[in-house]
């Protein structure tokens, strides 16, 4: 049997403990706290551990982050994830490809698509992104799907005046 799980924060009781529960939006937070008020009421270890569904050891390590963070210690935070593969001043020269579009002489495209930005990052900075990556930065910096009228490279617009003043109206 294991040692008791020692509560040193005194600032709340048992019953407060089940009203912040009830108030909590965060399922997990309130499993946490309701499992620490019936330690406090006197519950072994092992009982509030499986009655809030987890293991033993893992209730004591909650005891210990609510002795040191109180209350809010027992909200789950959110890992911040893996480092970008580039940096901001990479982030923001994609960035202004996506403002500027492309050059057709040099990318050979009119329009950017999400597989020739990965190209092209590709080729200029040495890394490999996924082309779903891609598309969550474009998301983030806000830029909508829709997609300019294509328009054929080697168009003249002397000509359409040309023969918009020849062809018959309808």
């Amino acid at each position: 049997m294991g040692k008791p799980v020692v509560i040193t924060r005194t600032d709340h009781t048992a019953a407060t403990l089940r009203r912040l529960a009830a108030q909590s939006d965060d399922t997990d937070q309130t499993r946490r706290l309701l499992a620490i008020a019936m330690v406090l009421d006197g519950a072994a270890r092992g009982d509030a551990a499986r009655l809030a569904g987890m293991d033993r050891q893992t209730l004591r390590d909650w005891v210990h982050r609510y002795n040191q963070q109180g209350v809010d210690g027992l909200i789950s935070r959110k890992s911040p994830g893996a480092t970008g593969k580039l940096t901001e001043a990479q982030m923001s020269e994609v960035r202004q490809w996506v403002l500027d579009g492309p050059d057709p002489t040099i990318h050979k495209v009119i329009r950017w698509r999400c597989v020739d930005l990965c190209a092209e990052v590709q080729r200029r900075f040495a890394v490999t992104v996924a082309r779903r990556t891609v598309v969550k930065w474009l998301r983030r910096w806000r830029f909508t799907r829709l997609q300019p009228r294509p328009y054929h490279p080697k168009k003249d617009a002397a000509v359409q005046e040309a023969f918009k003043k020849t062809s018959v109206p309808a």
